[in-house]
């Protein structure tokens, strides 16, 4: 997904006309919400080279979720499964529940349901895998580390 950058939305302000009106058009629909694909279809697929130029340009930047801080980042408590499970709910409320509503509730019932430390595990490095996915390898490093600070040391290793 990709939205306006700062040099972006100067270029839409009134009087402000430095590039042409496709370059525009993609400008005013790149709003974080759109897939990029549906942007790069745009104009009979001259949309895919227009927004490698805004790109370029510093019109247009991706997207990347990033989660505001939660339970983790400020967690001074005692290692636990239990402080591990309420991490990976507010991490599926934050991360998913807003983009996709059915995976995050999917995620929630099978933290529910695991019953033991490597079926809640099992359910972690999905939601790592997924955010890896969509935010960066960067992103889910940073969560995954969060993870470890509240799980028992001796789990920390393995997730």
């Amino acid at each position: 997904m990709l939205i306006k950058t700062d040099k972006g939305r100067l270029e839409l302000q009134p009087g402000q006309r430095t590039l042409g009106q496709r370059e525009r058009a993609i400008l005013l629909v790149a709003d974080g919400r759109k897939p990029t694909a549906s942007l790069h279809a745009l104009f009979e697929g001259e949309g895919r080279a227009i927004v490698e130029t805004l790109l370029a340009g510093g019109y247009l930047a991706e997207d990347r979720p990033v989660a505001p801080l939660g339970a983790a980042d400020t967690f001074s408590g005692p290692r636990s499964l239990a402080s591990a499970r309420m991490f990976l709910f507010d991490l599926s409320e934050r991360m998913f529940a807003p983009r996709d509503r059915a995976f995050a509730d999917r995620l929630r019932e099978a933290l529910r349901e695991a019953r033991d430390a490597d079926s809640m595990l099992v359910v972690g490095r999905e939601m790592l895998a997924e955010i890896e996915r969509s935010a960066g390898t960067e992103r889910a490093q940073v969560i995954g580390e969060r993870l470890a600070r509240v799980l028992p040391e001796a789990m920390a290793v393995r997730a």
